[in-house]
């Protein structure tokens, strides 16, 4: 079986039977390893066990595998680390934030293992905590549109004449994957697949093709909604492998000025009809999901007003950083209860919950920068829903509201987007073209790329991955170079 997302390969493998399989998710979510791996083993021995079964429960034990790669720190490790930022730090004290859920934590049969991110995280989740910090303390790091920009005036302001694409910035990427060295044996095929944009209609356009490393990359077809270039190379011994991308393309900001009066109910139209459904395992109707949306729509009809509310309210979940989307079994589940969510986990919750009130949803993600001094970039994730009569409008609930007065300026980010990202993909568990044969990193969509060879996936740990952005003038005069900004990361986090 070819894996492009065997998390849906899991949900449709309801014969193994569908109790053992469901059983296996539900142990290896609570972190009953030993469980889990007999309850696979049976499976696997039965030899008339069907390839999707198979491949759904290899998966488990993968999941677990990556996992633990995310709970790396045992008591000892996360108190020492937490002891370097606040070096009187009693055990009393982390134990009363351990308890209310601070520090993340997975008991793994039974050991309790911390996240490898959960400090950072706990000083984002607890003022008393970010308070207790031995200086010096370095700011937490935020993109410039996060908070209220010129670029925000800029975009209201050339739109008001009623142009929904305006602000056109264009910029030059290139973006790599290295194999670490000796990650795949001399002489063997590397294969990788980086992400590529399609070209949208008013928002990223005139996209040009300038290079691939090695030379011959094949793109994607351009409807691909997990856009990629795909490279092979063979392994040398004792050196990384290593695969590139350049490109220039223009991206708009966008800007829908959208009358709450003015909006009606969805269309029974069936083209709606997938933005309107569960979609497994990560958009799922769950009892939880179903009474948290009673709980902020209320009695609540009009369409805008109910996208406003849910919008509100999934913007409140604090920030942090999040697990490996591959080793979460439904992700707005997660983001619902989990006390914090990253930008695709708030997403997901949104899309699940606006679905769930009628209105259609779907998921866009890539890559966001700036072209000022700070020299930010990073993975983001945001989405787009259906307001008749508007159509498909943006939604950044990460970004979430503005501190302004103006209403426009609040609520940019609902109905609009700043002209400084690149979408990489159009929807989520998106089949590669050509087809990836084993595991993916990331089940969910493509940001920073993927890799494998003949004898199996190469995971984050066995990889590095740089963006490198340089903003050009727009219009024809293109050969003029701008400010130069580099990012160079080990497969970490999104915005």
């Amino acid at each position: 079986m070819i894996a492009a997302d065997v998390q849906a390969a899991r949900v449709q493998a309801a014969g193994v039977p569908a109790s053992a399989l469901e059983a296996t998710v539900a142990a290896v979510d609570r972190g009953d390893f030993r469980a889990a791996e007999a309850t696979i083993a049976t499976a696997l021995s039965q030899p008339a066990l069907p390839a999707a079964q198979r491949e759904a429960l290899l998966f488990e034990r993968e999941r677990m595998r990556r996992i633990r790669l995310d709970f790396t720190l045992d008591r000892d490790a996360a108190l020492a680390q937490l002891r370097r930022s606040i070096p009187d730090l009693d055990e009393a004290e982390f134990d009363a934030w351990d308890r209310a859920g601070l520090v993340e934590r997975m008991d793994i049969d039974g050991e309790p293992r911390y996240f490898k991110r959960a400090i950072p995280n706990l000083y984002r989740l607890n003022a008393g905590a970010a308070a207790r910090r031995a200086p010096p303390v370095k700011p937490f790091s935020a993109g410039p549109f996060e908070s209220l920009h010129p670029h925000h005036a800029e975009v209201l302001a050339a739109a008001a004449d009623g142009a929904t694409s305006v602000a056109p910035r264009r910029l030059r990427v290139t973006q790599s994957l290295v194999v670490d060295a000796d990650a795949v044996p001399a002489g063997e095929t590397v294969r990788a697949w980086i992400p590529y944009p399609r070209a949208i209609d008013g928002q990223q356009e005139d996209i040009r093709l300038l290079a691939t490393v090695p030379a011959g990359g094949q793109l994607a077809p351009e409807g691909a909604l997990q856009r990629t270039a795909y490279m092979e190379r063979t392994a040398e011994a004792g050196k990384p492998t290593g695969f590139s991308v350049e490109y220039e393309l223009t991206v708009y900001a966008r800007r829908f000025d959208i009358d709450p009066q003015r909006v009606q109910s969805t269309p029974d139209d069936p083209a709606l009809a997938p933005y309107l459904a569960e979609q497994p395992p990560h958009i799922v109707f769950t009892p939880a999901l179903r009474a948290f949306s009673a709980q902020v729509v209320g009695d609540e009809t009009r369409p805008y007003e109910i996208a406003r509310r849910l919008f509100e309210a999934v913007d409140r979940i604090p920030w942090a950083g999040a697990r490996e989307y591959s080793t979460l079994s439904n992700i707005s589940d997660h983001a619902l209860h989990a006390g914090h969510a990253d930008c695709g986990q708030q997403t997901l919750l949104l899309m699940a919950l606006l679905r769930l009130n009628g209105i259609p949803a779907r998921w866009q993600s890539g890559w966001v920068y700036s072209d000022d001094a700070v020299g930010h970039d990073t993975m983001h994730d945001w989405g787009w829903l259906y307001l008749a009569p508007y159509g498909w409008v943006p939604m950044d609930v990460t970004t979430g509201q503005l501190a302004s007065d103006d209403p426009a300026q609040r609520w940019f980010y609902l109905g609009g987007l700043d002209a400084y990202r690149i979408a990489f993909n159009d929807g989520i568990s998106q089949e590669f073209v050509p087809a990836k044969h084993h595991f993916r990193s990331e089940t969910v969509d493509s940001q920073r790329g993927e890799a494998e060879w003949r004898g199996g996936n190469l995971y984050f740990d066995q990889w590095d991955y740089r963006f490198e952005w340089q903003m050009l003038p727009t219009g024809n005069d293109a050969a003029k170079t701008g400010a130069n900004h580099n990012n160079t990361t080990v497969g970490e986090t999104r915005g």
